[in-house]
């Protein structure tokens, strides 16, 4: 029926009809609430029991329609998240902070004890650490095509190959997603669907974060510095003749427009930011459930936004939508942790940033308005699968049978332990996604069967939130699925075969990682876990 992998539209429906003709085979059953005294002290614990089953046939149409209407928060989340960086990737903001950042880096070089210790691989390990903290923070993911053609002839002219230019771009980012840090898209809505604070366990996963990157930037640059040594033994030598060849040049052509609209911006924020300041003259940050800590931030905000975005100005105005970028992601962890923000806010925000960002650019409102649309329309995919994806638990749930598979896998792992429960749930959503690898669609397939599962076996829902993260980002770098991926090695040139020979001993050894750092999440106490 297929000569080719299905799309992940073909997948999601197939399932939700997999899921209908499951209702007329699995007998129903829910959990019900029930009071018992144990030891003297009453006590509510959630009982299984046996009801009829409701067999699903046309109602599998109708699930689509409850699955959009169940994750309508999210599709629109995700749908405002994509116009507003659309209209910020269209100002090439991004692009002349990484060529400035390059430009900076490479001027090290000059210093005899930077070189002594090896300016390459600082300047490789700055680059990554850079994506690497875009992947963890927003997502990036898609964006890193664009930057293979500025890095990848960056790479070439290191006497590295064009992997090493996808490793620091491409593989960083995807590190990044892996740790997951801050990232809206994975961590947000899966914590979202499992009924936990926004970006709780922050502490634990930034370890991870860490752990991750360093292993994953230490096989990087063992591999570039092989390739530099000997560069016929890249895999990819002959395919870089074409890098070789290629004029350097054509990246600094980036126009730069008046920015007397910009200073308006500038001008405006700053009174904005004074006036919430004044309102707010000392907010409580809380990191998961800890007591945290009383800080005059949004006066120090509104007083470095002042310096900063007068200092950008002053150089460029895409120095200074970088910095309203800067501030965005600040304001994002000072409102989740000071002001309980969650969708409605942070998509409040993300907007708000695009919006400065066009205006900045003296971009007309009929242009900003296209730019929004023309980014909604581009990740409209990832939002209408998040819908698609939420009928399957609609299904399940109509045909009263989701209690019964939880119930099921309950009883089939409880006798093994927390720590072989947590790793069958991280290999579930490992191979789930190299069908789906799609972060948002998978979180809305498994999230709300995970974390109750997570419940009735007695694994926190944090442990269970971070088998998925870490399911869903490892095998991104590799499954044919993926259309960033593609995209990548399309751009640069690699076959995938030599791409899938370099990178699978990384993803292995990620994959082994990934599981050691989820064992701590059942066996300590760790702070949001």
């Amino acid at each position: 029926m297929f000569k080719k992998v299905p799309h992940t539209y073909v997948i999601v429906f197939l399932l939700i009809v997999f899921a209908a003709v499951a209702t007329w085979f699995i007998p129903g059953g829910e959990y019900v609430k029930e009071n018992t005294v144990v030891n003297g002290v009453e006590q509510t614990q959630m009982v299984y029991k046996s009801i009829e089953s409701q067999p699903q046939t046309w109602e599998v149409f109708a699930a689509m329609v409850h699955g959009f209407e169940k994750g309508a928060g999210i599709i629109v989340f995700i749908l405002m998240i994509g116009g507003a960086f659309w209209i910020m990737n269209a100002s090439r903001a991004i692009d002349v902070g990484i060529l400035s950042f390059l430009g900076f880096v490479k001027k090290l070089d000059r210093y005899k004890l930077i070189r002594a210790v090896g300016a390459n691989n600082l300047i490789l390990t700055l680059i990554m650490l850079m994506f690497s903290i875009f992947g963890a923070v927003f997502g990036m993911s898609e964006e890193t095509i664009a930057f293979m053609v500025v890095l990848i002839p960056l790479a070439i002219s290191m006497g590295y190959d064009s992997i090493t230019g996808v490793g620091i771009v491409f593989v960083a980012a995807g590190l990044g997603f892996a740790g997951a840090v801050l990232n809206p898209f994975t961590i947000g809505i899966a914590q979202g669907l499992a009924g936990l604070p926004l970006f709780s366990g922050f502490e634990y996963r930034l370890v991870c974060w860490l752990v991750i990157n360093l292993i994953g930037f230490t096989y990087i640059l063992w591999y570039a510095r092989k390739v530099k040594k000997n560069p016929e033994l890249s895999p990819v030598y002959k395919e870089d003749e074409y890098w070789r060849k290629r004029a350097e040049g054509q990246a600094n052509n980036i126009e730069e427009p008046a920015t007397t609209t910009a200073w308006w911006v500038y001008a405006l924020t700053t009174i904005v930011l004074v006036l919430f300041a004044i309102k707010h003259p000392s907010t409580t940050l809380k990191m998961g459930s800890g007591e945290g800590v009383t800080w005059p931030v949004m006066p120090v905000m509104a007083g470095c936004f002042v310096i900063a975005g007068f200092l950008s100005l002053r150089n460029k105005v895409h120095f200074f939508i970088l910095n309203l970028l800067g501030f965005t992601i600040l304001f994002l962890i000072i409102g989740v942790m000071g002001y309980e923000w969650y969708i409605t806010e942070i998509a409040a925000l993300f907007l708000v940033m695009g919006l400065l960002s066009g205006a900045s650019m003296s971009y007309d409102a009929n242009k900003i308005t296209k730019l929004f649309i023309d980014g909604a329309k581009d990740i409209m995919s990832a939002a209408l699968v998040v819908g698609l994806a939420g009928g399957i638990i609609v299904i399940l749930e109509d045909g009263k049978i989701v209690h019964t598979i939880l119930h099921s896998l309950a009883q089939s792992m409880s006798d093994l332990g927390n720590i072989a429960s947590v790793g069958i749930m991280y290999m579930i959503q490992t191979l789930i996604n190299i069908f789906i690898p799609s972060g948002s669609a998978k979180a809305a397939l498994t999230m709300p069967i995970m974390a109750p599962f997570s419940d009735l076996i007695g694994l926190s829902r944090q442990a269970t939130v971070m088998a998925f993260q870490f399911g869903d980002g490892f095998t991104n770098m590799i499954t044919p699925t993926s259309p960033v991926l593609i995209g990548v090695l399309g751009v640069a040139k690699i076959p995938y075969s030599k791409w899938v020979k370099w990178v699978a001993p990384l993803i292995i050894l990620m994959i082994v990682i990934g599981f050691l750092l989820l064992i701590p999440t059942v066996t300590m106490e760790l702070n949001g876990f």
